[in-house]
């Protein structure tokens, strides 16, 4: 597997043990509809939320959360409408992203951005 790939997976792992470790209910990872996906759905409380990884051997090019693009909003948003409809669910949902940094001396930042973005504006 390419370097970038072992990077994403190894960050997506350690979001959803900080996750779980902040109390959310996991419901699904890299969740698939069509060409969509979602890295993580989960549950906290009552609100259920679509979470994105990013993660970054190092900061040089700006912060991991900076790279969630419009377009990845938009995909996230898609993909989310889909899940909802696939699951009947009809609550409160909430857009996430996990900011993971891995730090010089080998060990890795951790960052959750609540209401990270709101579709369609």
């Amino acid at each position: 597997m390419a370097k970038h790939l072992d990077t994403g997976k190894h960050g997506e792992e350690i979001a959803v043990a900080h996750l779980q470790g902040l109390g959310f209910e996991i419901l699904e990872t890299n969740w698939r509809h069509r060409r969509l996906e979602v890295d993580i759905i989960a549950m906290e409380g009552k609100m259920l939320v679509f979470v994105e990884v990013k993660t970054r051997s190092y900061d040089y090019f700006g912060k991991p959360e900076e790279f969630v693009t419009p377009a990845k909003e938009r995909h996230l948003a898609a993909a989310a409408a889909a899940y909802m409809e696939q699951n009947g669910h009809e609550w409160a949902v909430r857009f996430d992203v996990v900011s993971v940094l891995k730090q010089k001396d080998g060990n890795y930042s951790i960052e959750l951005i609540r209401d990270a973005f709101f579709p369609g504006l």
